[in-house]
């Protein structure tokens, strides 16, 4: 693929021009690969995402793949554990929030939700197909991200802010912001439809 008309924010590092091109802005529907990358996410924050993505089969191995069901029963010993995994981002907080997070996934599944469904409804289901012509048009929020991150924060998330929720969003193809001339553009907008 031609390297100028990618999206700028990958750059040229290999491993973010294979996520650009393999990952972002592709639909994901399944709920568990949505928790996790919500997870990530929220570890990005005052971050780079390059820093969570290079460390990504860490956060996995330290998180058991992301089980909801092991993350949700971890005790004060595996919270002591995962603080001192250089392959992790260290940050209390942090680690705790997954934790929170599994808990309040497992609430929602015990409440009869559907959390790629819950998800998807604030974009209609369907992913939003923007036009972006230049990376400076690209918003750091909506009003759809503002809607999601005030009902993950009330069903019991954290580090779900506005801004980390439209990124998981772009990620996670629930909007295409790949620019109109970047060739990942068309191939995202055909997998939405």
């Amino acid at each position: 693929m031609d390297d100028n008309r990618r999206c700028p924010w990958c750059g040229t590092d290999p491993l973010y021009v294979h996520y650009h091109d393999t990952v972002w802005g592709r639909p994901e529907y399944d709920e568990l690969a949505l928790f996790e990358k919500l997870c990530l996410d929220g570890q990005q924050a005052g971050l780079s995402w390059i820093t969570i993505l290079r460390k990504q089969d860490s956060y996995r191995q330290a998180y058991d793949d992301f089980d909801p069901q092991r993350i949700a029963r971890y005790d004060d010993q595996k919270i002591e554990e995962l603080l001192a995994n250089p392959g992790i981002i260290r940050n209390r907080l942090k680690v705790h929030s997954i934790i929170r997070n599994a808990r309040s996934f497992l609430q929602m599944k015990e409440q009869g939700a559907d959390f790629s469904e819950f998800l998807w409804s604030f974009v209609g289901g369907k992913p939003l197909q923007n036009r972006w012509q230049s990376f400076s048009d690209v918003p750091v929020t909506t009003a759809e991200a503002e809607a999601m991150s005030r009902a993950l924060k009330n069903a019991g998330f954290n580090f779900v802010g506005p801004t980390i929720v439209y990124a998981f969003m772009q990620a996670t193809g629930m909007v295409n912001d790949h620019l109109v001339d970047c060739p990942q553009h068309e191939v995202c907008r055909e997998l939405g439809n």
